[in-house]
């Protein structure tokens, strides 16, 4: 497995998490918690931490956090991990400071393990009312995947809730996910390396072989002109954006050089590693390859990329044949998926849009792990239902995988608390008043992490902005078709 712990940690779990900022930082006073942990068990046996925290005064909400994406054996085969209530320190310590329960699981397994979740967060609101609380109102909120499973909670178990602040969350549902994942290898694997590495049907004998052999060709690929503007194609069938550091500026519009290397740089850290082991981890999970790329027509799935001009560019400058490569993957054999595997990552999960309580989503811009066109795909299917008037959307204009600083995470908060007080929306996603009230927390709140591990100052970054089209829509609407 290439590079170290950390970048999993810090891309699977969020931007600020790993490392662990200050506690209590100025302007925070400590106040007295009352803990309780311990472990509930699912039907299936399986067994899942929880941790929760009462401070006193308590305000009567409770706030449930979701996890991100944790590596390790399958299934709960490992010991249950720790418990996490909160997604950074700062953010921890600040809810708690300012009346908040907060809770949380570890899930009875690693993994995709969104079955798991769905039961063992609510065992924890089950837990949080047999120790003698009864609260008035209940948030979910979580990270990547545990943005993925705040929005299915909401869906599942909406009387459970009063409002719901996914962040960076795999909103687009799984089968769209990680159909667009497949696209973006097979156009790979296809023009530039074939036969090099397969794309499903793993084991625990060839994957790592296969995601070796993978990175090993895209590394090779960027020696070249004709190979760096396949990996742009590749990029594109994704959507992956040319910007990679949170701690640096985004490259310009026509700089397609620096944003096709940045796209490597996804592909070298999270996007292949979840390609070839998440993928192997979810097919032994739903008992077969649950992708297919069956009636794609990648010419207009590519006209449709947010990197198109990049393509075009570097196709030109390279001398390669654009219209020749699009009629070789049109015309390559497909692969097909196993409909049982379907069912599974459907079920866990498929969005309807159906909404009865507020939902606030985060989502910084510059995103290629879980990119920031999964919330054109919640909001498509959140009108389709007619609930958009419970639905905010708002962005960080900011490279990496949930690089909120707590300042912007503690802001988005108040915002749907609002929403939650008043009733109303009215101006409070306004971008320039939650930069002026992330701002005014001061510079211990305003950081965030670099690609290279370091905390960096990070002024808030709110930023008005549309996603645009996710390229492998798949939601309730595909399911009843």
């Amino acid at each position: 497995m290439r590079g170290s712990s950390t970048w999993l940690r810090r891309f699977c779990a969020g931007g600020v998490v790993a490392l662990g900022l200050a506690l209590l930082p100025a302007g925070v006073s400590a106040v007295t918690i009352t803990v309780f942990a311990g472990q509930t068990t699912e039907t299936s046996g399986l067994k899942s931490n929880y941790l929760i925290e009462v401070p006193s005064p308590w305000n009567g909400t409770l706030v449930l956090y979701s996890h991100g994406y944790s590596f390790g054996p399958p299934f709960g085969k490992a010991a249950p991990q720790t418990a996490a209530d909160a997604g950074d320190a700062t953010t921890h310590d600040w809810l708690l400071a300012n009346g908040y329960a907060i809770a949380g699981s570890s899930y009875a397994s690693t993994g995709w393990a969104l079955q798991q979740a769905f039961q063992d967060q609510i065992a924890v609101l089950d837990v949080f009312k047999s120790k003698g609380y009864n609260a008035t109102r209940t948030i979910a909120w979580g990270h990547s995947l545990g943005g993925m499973i705040t929005a299915g909670l909401v869906q599942l178990f909406p009387n459970r809730f009063n409002g719901a602040l996914p962040m960076c969350g795999v909103v687009a549902g799984g089968p769209g996910v990680w159909n667009q994942g497949l696209d973006s290898e097979f156009a790979f694997l296809t023009l530039q390396a074939p036969g090099a590495f397969q794309l499903s049907g793993f084991t625990a004998a060839n994957v790592g072989t296969n995601f070796n052999n993978a990175i090993i060709a895209f590394n090779k690929a960027q020696t070249t002109a004709q190979g760096q503007a396949r990996i742009a194609l590749s990029a594109a069938l994704a959507d992956v954006p040319g910007w990679f550091d949170p701690a640096s500026p985004q490259p310009a519009a026509t700089d397609y050089a620096a944003q096709e290397a940045n796209q490597l740089a996804w592909d070298n850290s999270p996007d292949l590693f979840f390609g070839f082991f998440g993928r192997f981890e979810l097919e032994a999970r739903a008992h077969g390859n649950f992708s297919w790329n069956t009636g794609v027509d990648y010419r207009v799935q590519l006209s449709h990329s947010v990197d198109f001009a990049e393509v075009q560019a570097l196709y030109a400058a390279a001398g390669l044949d654009l219209n020749k490569d699009l009629d070789t993957l049109n015309s390559t054999p497909r692969i097909s998926a196993d409909p049982g595997a379907v069912d599974y990552v459907s079920k866990y999960i498929t969005y309807n849009g159906n909404l009865s309580i507020p939902v606030l989503t985060m989502h910084t811009t510059g995103d290629g792990l879980v990119e920031v066109t999964d919330e054109n795909a919640y909001a498509s299917v959140v009108r389709s239902a007619g609930d958009n008037r419970m639905l905010r959307q708002v962005f960080v204009h900011r490279a990496g995988h949930c690089s909120f600083s707590p300042a912007e995470t503690i802001t988005a908060f108040q915002t749907l608390v609002h929403r939650l007080d008043t009733g109303r929306w009215e101006d409070g996603t306004n971008v320039t008043s939650m930069n002026s009230q992330a701002n005014s927390f001061g510079p211990a709140y305003n950081v965030t992490v670099s690609a290279a591990g370091h905390i960096v100052a990070a002024p808030a970054s709110f930023i008005d902005f549309q996603p645009d089209k996710f390229l492998r829509r798949f939601d309730a609407r595909d399911v009843a078709a």
